[in-house]
């Protein structure tokens, strides 16, 4: 076991900044913070992602639309998606869970998301 002392703390700075806490094989673990006005400069990722907004107010964008982040928000955002957090209107801080860990998933294949009536996600490798 590892407790993550520092985990979803908001990292003050200039703009967006990324620390991460935990790293395995097959997921790591960080906390993004952006400044209330900041910009997120992001590109795409070769992993899977997971967001879930521990505080602060903005929206998540993709070319597929935009939804709204707050507080308790989780949000997928599939490998090679482009994204970006926008309007942020109170300073955001976002735990990332990339799966496997950030910057190894090189080639292999994205996965597939299939959502349920009941707005469940479920994950197939393809």
């Amino acid at each position: 076991m590892k407790v993550l002392t520092d985990a979803g703390l908001f990292l003050a700075g200039d703009g967006a900044t990324y620390r991460e806490h935990l790293r395995v094989s097959f997921l790591s673990l960080g906390t993004y913070s952006i400044p209330a006005g900041g910009r997120d400069p992001q590109n795409p990722h070769t992993e899977d992602e997971v967001y879930v907004v521990l505080g602060g107010h903005g929206r998540l964008w993709t070319p597929q639309g935009s939804v709204e982040v707050e507080c308790g928000s989780v949000v997928f955002v599939p490998a090679g998606e482009e994204h970006r957090f926008i309007d942020i209107d109170r300073d955001l801080t976002v735990l990332v869970i990339f799966g496997p860990a950030e910057h190894t998933a090189g080639n292999q294949q994205s996965t597939a998301l299939q959502v349920d009536d009941d707005d469940q996600a479920e994950a197939e490798i393809g």
